[in-house]
């Protein structure tokens, strides 16, 4: 960090945070319409499962292409005016997607909206510039909390929907969008570290050297790591409203607040990833986030079944299935480990790699995106092919397994590489000795000539 990062004026800072924070729930809230409103076109157009998860998360694949890009130009021109640029463009394509028909126009309509979606990257490299970095994880965790603008879709887009129909939905989040663009650039000032560059007559470093730190296997293993808990926790943002309704038979409005009951959480509790971050480490939490994550998704991923069992008296037939309740409870804990997970991810950014947090970021969010782009495909896909609602839990769990195997080894690899002692025997000293002295007396034998073969 450059010492004009230190100087901010803290005034400037929280304004910066907060202001930022809005933005991204308010561009989070557009990013993920289509988890309410495409229940309705899935209906008006007969779309089945699959052609349903390709549409809700078309946004969610530009949100993630064009996360790169829009955190280099952050680091090279300034989040702040990239900010407003990318919630600008959003709110028009927002407006447009009232004039779709069929559903290659709704596909189209789709990719600008996704837009918004790129407002994370930008946000994320805007707002590390005005804080040390003992005080970033927390920064980042609140910044990271917009994602309860999932939860503002599920909660107030059903209602208007119900209304006024989805396309009053499109117009109000366009219009919003557009306000906040205008309120953003008149109370939020340029990052003290552009600042300072300004006035020094320093150019922006060039595209070529942004990208230096992408080949670093490590950015690739962030990735990874973001794709399970930001790519799994849109998927099932936009996808648990369609399960509540296709498991449990509830109406669009009671599906889209039980979807809003695993994304608050999941949204808030990013703010507390990102104080245990700073208190504990990033990595504790990572640990904390998969262990967690993979408990749940276990429990999740069983489908409901039907056991006959031979008794004595008879056969005795029992149901195992999780139940309502039961449902909401571990999905309302499993956006909670995602939400640690995701605050300690972006912790790591700033530390490694602090002058190219945009371009780093971006990859990491472009990786954690396409997540959200990739998965409910494959939700939907899994259903129509598999043909067992919880097939998208038991894609979740192989992620998080994974995902964890891979950081614990990693992990293993680097502390070994550190403290070469790691690398020698690790069991009790005794056996040590015992193994030790086993050698030695094998040492002390004469070798054996090879006796001559008979015939």
């Amino acid at each position: 960090m450059t010492e004009t990062t230190t100087q901010a004026q803290p005034r400037d800072a929280q304004v910066a945070l907060w202001m930022s924070t809005f933005a991204f729930t308010v561009c989070f809230a557009v990013w993920t319409i289509f988890s309410i409103i495409g229940v309705q076109i899935k209906r008006d157009l007969g779309l089945n499962d699959t052609q349903f998860g390709l549409l809700v998360g078309t946004p969610i694949l530009t949100g993630s292409l064009v996360r790169l890009i829009l955190g280099i130009w952050a680091d090279q021109y300034g989040g702040r005016i990239v900010y407003v640029g990318v919630m600008v463009a959003a709110a028009i394509a927002t407006f447009l997607l009232t004039f779709a028909y069929d559903y290659p126009t709704f596909l189209i309509a789709a990719l600008g909206v996704g837009v918004a979606g790129g407002s994370f990257a930008v946000g994320i490299a805007y707002v590390s510039k005005w804080f040390p970095k003992e005080k970033q994880g927390t920064a980042l965790g609140i910044f990271g909390a917009g994602n309860v603008g999932a939860a503002v879709t599920k909660f107030l887009a059903p209602v208007v929907m119900v209304a006024f129909g989805w396309k009053m939905v499109a117009q109000l989040w366009a219009l919003g969008l557009l306000v906040t663009a205008v309120v953003f650039w008149f109370t939020t000032k340029d990052d003290p570290q552009l600042a300072a560059r300004r006035a020094a007559g320093i150019k922006p470093e060039p595209l070529s050297a942004m990208l230096t730190p992408l080949k670093k296997l490590q950015v690739w293993r962030f990735s990874l790591y973001y794709f399970f808990v930001f790519g799994g926790f849109v998927a099932l943002a936009l996808w648990l409203p369609r399960y509540y309704v296709g498991v449990y038979g509830l109406d669009i409005v009671t599906a889209g607040l039980l979807g809003a009951a695993y994304s608050v959480p999941g949204s808030i509790f990013r703010i507390l990833g990102g104080t245990l971050s700073d208190k504990y480490g990033a990595r504790a939490v990572m640990y904390w986030t998969f262990i967690g994550s993979v408990i749940c998704t276990f429990f999740l991923s069983y489908p409901a079944t039907t056991y006959t069992v031979y008794g004595i008296k008879g056969p005795i037939e029992f149901t195992l299935a999780i139940g309502f309740i039961p449902f909401t409870v571990l999905t309302f804990a499993l956006g909670f480990f995602m939400s640690l997970g995701k605050a300690a991810v972006y912790k790591h950014i700033p530390v490694y790699y602090p002058n190219h947090v945009g371009s780093v970021g971006g990859v990491v969010g472009l990786i954690g995106g396409l997540g959200g782009f990739i998965l409910p495909i494959m939700f939907g896909a899994m259903n129509d092919l598999v043909g067992v609602w919880t097939s998208c839990f038991m894609l979740l769990f192989a992620i998080a397994a994974v995902s964890l195997m891979w950081m614990h080894g990693a992990i293993r690899l680097m502390e070994r590489r550190k403290f070469p002692a790691l690398r020698g025997p690790q069991d009790l000293p005794e056996l040590e000795a015992l193994r030790a002295e086993v050698e030695r007396l094998r040492a002390q034998q004469p070798s054996r000539a090879a006796e001559p073969a008979r015939a």
